[in-house]
């Protein structure tokens, strides 16, 4: 199929039919930087959901390369993709990003099989190219392997400009 990229705002995905909404997450349980506060005031469900999976409460595994899938409307599911290890802090000196390509990997091809089974498009923020530090070019090799190289539809939304700043999800 194809991979796209839109302006827009990624807690909104666009198209028709069913939808599945993939973003990064950390191996420790922490919500609360990035794409997440978007998604939030959106959708309560991901965060709630992703909370009681870091706390044990879910009987999928809480580890690297694992996703939580969270409907959250008739034609939108979540995919809670645990792709990056610990989180950046600031002034703390880190020998590497937090970010796991691997686990992108192993993570996306789970949402391969869940968009394959229901039919639906795939939308996303640049993944783990934000606070997990990781490169997209290397990221978007990933996408093209594991999705769309498998006939999915994938779109990748870049937060609108503002005239003061560019922000990126």
């Amino acid at each position: 199929m194809s991979l796209r990229y839109l302006e827009a705002d990624a807690t909104l995905p666009q198209g028709p039919g069913p939808k599945l909404l993939v973003h990064v997450c950390n191996d420790i349980g922490a919500w609360g930087r990035g794409f997440v506060l978007g998604l939030s005031q959106r959708h309560t469900e991901p965060e709630r959901r992703y909370k009681a999976w870091a706390a044990g409460r879910e009987d999928l595994p809480f580890e690297l390369g694992q996703v939580q899938f969270v409907t959250v409307t008739p034609d939108l599911m979540v995919a809670n993709l645990i792709g990056q290890h610990d989180i950046a802090r600031k002034g703390q000196a880190q020998d590497r990003p937090p970010v796991r390509y691997e686990a992108i990997r192993e993570g996306l091809g789970r949402v391969k099989t869940e968009a394959q089974r229901q039919g639906a498009s795939i939308h996303m923020p640049r993944i783990g190219a934000g606070l997990a530090g990781g490169d997209w070019q290397v990221i978007e090799q990933i996408v093209e392997e594991e999705l769309v190289a498998h006939g999915l539809s994938v779109t990748v939304y870049d937060f609108p400009q503002s005239r003061d700043q560019r922000v990126r999800f």
